[in-house]
């Protein structure tokens, strides 16, 4: 086959909403045939330890602010953009897909000047500033909710979804099942400003009225100085829980999760549409161009999700959607269906199919 010597740049940023969706497209890609090397920072090898990528290229790059802190990341990047140019020369590199974060510049850059084509996935429901200033100049953008925000003028999103790992895909096929005895809560929380949900969820779901409370089996991430406080609440209310800094086997708790509440970064809504799991979502009020709002807006208006804004949450604000949520197993079973209709759980295969096509264009 002709893709069997085809190479693929993914470009992604140190985080796990950027690198969780480009692991899924180099899954997909190689399985194609195609080569796949990985361009990061050093952030990014955090997630990127089962990375299927034949290469990796760390890039420099770096962001900042005031005239002295824009000028040294602008010679950072320009020191990216060297090192990418001569690697994909050296490479025979055919596309380069970008999936935002400022160690993303470099290699489009790289690309765009070498007359490669070049592709962007949005994971946000709001255009990042990355992909923002580059979108005009790539050959297409790919985005992962029906609506983009801040695309500049003349810009036409293409709809994929946003690529899940292949664990969370295999959730799409498995039923939800309404709780009829114990009903399991996962808490899911971001690394930044994750201090409000591990001291607010516990009070909450221990203020839950007894016939629910009882019926609790609680999972959830805490931030450490956190996670004795929230053990003792949980503890002195009765409640079975799991408390921990970080959960292994994700897929296997949101699969048997009956209720999820946590933040709303790109990969955790397209993760809950996915599964079909009903959600209590509270954005990172200091997410950039506020996108964890815009992308919970997606599935609240679904029917899917409740949203509750970080400046509104309290405690008896908390335990009240959640007891309304958690006392109307039919409802719940509705929004489980709600967020299933608008999953995309073949994205990896539809951005795929996109770069593929695109490189086609170029090369016919």
């Amino acid at each position: 086959m002709q893709g069997q010597t085809r190479t693929a740049v993914l470009a992604a940023g140190g985080t796990g909403g950027h690198m969780f969706p480009a692991e899924a497209l180099a899954r997909e890609l190689t399985g194609r045939g195609w080569r796949v090397v990985l361009a990061t920072d050093r952030r990014g090898e955090t997630y990127a330890h089962a990375f299927p990528a034949e290469e990796r290229l760390a890039l420099d790059a770096a962001t900042g602010r005031g005239p002295l802190g824009l000028l040294k990341a602008g010679v950072e990047i320009l020191k990216g953009v060297l090192q990418a140019r001569s690697a994909f020369a050296r490479l025979g590199v055919e596309v380069v897909i970008g999936f935002g974060g400022y160690p993303s510049a470099p290699a489009l850059l790289a690309a765009l000047s070498q007359g490669r084509p070049t592709l962007i996935h949005e994971q946000n429901a709001v255009l990042g500033r990355t992909n923002r200033l580059l979108a005009g100049r790539v050959r297409a953008v790919a985005s992962a909710f029906p609506t983009l925000e801040k695309a500049p003028a003349g810009v036409t999103p293409r709809l994929v979804g946003s690529p899940v790992r292949a664990e969370i895909a295999a959730l799409f096929d498995q039923p939800y099942v309404a709780p009829t005895d114990r009903i399991r809560v996962l808490v899911t929380g971001g690394s930044q400003g994750a201090r409000v949900l591990s001291e607010t969820v516990p009070q909450a779901l221990a203020a839950l009225p007894p016939a629910l409370r009882d019926r609790l089996e609680v999972q959830q991430q805490s931030r450490p100085e956190t996670l004795e406080t929230a053990l003792k609440l949980y503890n002195d209310a009765g409640i079975v829980c799991e408390v921990a800094p970080f959960f292994g086997n994700m897929a296997g708790r949101l699969g048997a999760a009956h209720l999820v509440i946590g933040r709303a970064g790109a990969s955790t809504c397209a993760e809950l549409a996915v599964a079909g799991r009903p959600s209590v979502l509270v954005p990172l009020k200091i997410a950039t161009d506020d996108h964890q709002r815009l992308n919970a807006r997606h599935l609240v208006a679904a029917g899917a999700a409740e949203m509750i804004l970080e400046d509104e949450l309290t405690v008896a604000r908390l335990t009240g959607v959640v007891t309304a949520m958690l006392a109307d197993p039919a409802a719940l079973a509705a929004r489980a269906a709600a967020a299933r209709l608008v999953a995309i759980p073949d994205a990896a295969r539809r951005l795929a199919n996109l770069v593929e096509a695109m490189v086609e264009v170029v090369n016919s």
